[in-house]
């Protein structure tokens, strides 16, 4: 018969139970941290992802609000060089205009003398560098006998009538016409004849007369 030693029981072996416990306690709030953390993570890109969008669409803009700004100051400027070269060009012409209109009297004396022969020897020289110093400067002479009058460019000094004209027609040229490009600076000062009053009427009339005896006559004579 066994005997039992008073004062000790045997216990369970717990410590392997209560390791094995925390193991899967610890394995547990591994995976809760991992379940937890994907989608912060996913979260997280994602407002990155919307913010750079944001940003890119915010460049975009400014990009296309300068792009307009520079198109529309290199036409402002476009529009201001050809404003600055066209006022230079009609201040050089008024300037020019200005000087030659005071020397249109001594242009008259050297055309009058041509026209009368004495346009020779030192006088000739001299007013043939005259008029192409004022050619070189742009002054150019109009005016000439037979054309049509023309008020805007031309002054009638003397009035006539004539039957060979069909139009009022500048019949001599007392003064010529000068302009500068499209400048006139002096009409050309003229004579114009107009059309003989009851000229084309009686003719007219007198063409009225032989077709009205032709229609009574039965039409004209056959020859």
């Amino acid at each position: 018969m066994t005997e039992e030693t008073p004062g000790f029981e045997e216990k369970p072996d717990v410590s392997g139970a209560e390791s094995a416990g925390n193991a899967d306690d610890a394995a547990r709030a591994e995976s809760a941290d991992k379940a937890g953390s994907a989608p912060a993570g996913d979260d997280k890109q994602g407002a990155q992802d919307i913010a750079l969008t944001a940003q890119l669409d915010q460049v975009r803009s400014a990009l296309t609000e300068r792009t307009a700004d520079l198109q529309r100051l290199q036409a402002e400027y476009q529009n201001y060089r050809r404003r600055v070269e066209r006022d230079r060009v009609a201040v050089k012409e008024v300037a020019a205009a200005n000087l030659l209109s005071e020397l249109l009297p001594v242009l008259d004396d050297v055309g009058r003398a041509r026209e009368h022969g004495e346009l020779v020897g030192g006088f000739k020289s001299v007013a043939e560098s005259l008029e192409a110093v004022v050619a070189k400067l742009g002054l150019t002479q109009f005016g000439k006998e037979g054309e049509p009058f023309d008020p805007t460019i031309h002054e009638a000094l003397m009035h006539s009538y004539a039957p060979d004209v069909t139009e009022t027609t500048c019949v001599a040229i007392l003064q010529p016409g000068y302009r500068i490009g499209e400048r006139t600076i002096r009409p050309a000062r003229v004579a114009v004849a107009e059309p003989q009053p009851g000229a084309q009427g009686g003719k007219s009339a007198s063409e009225d007369g032989g077709k009205a005896s032709d229609e009574e006559n039965g039409g004209p004579d056959e020859g």
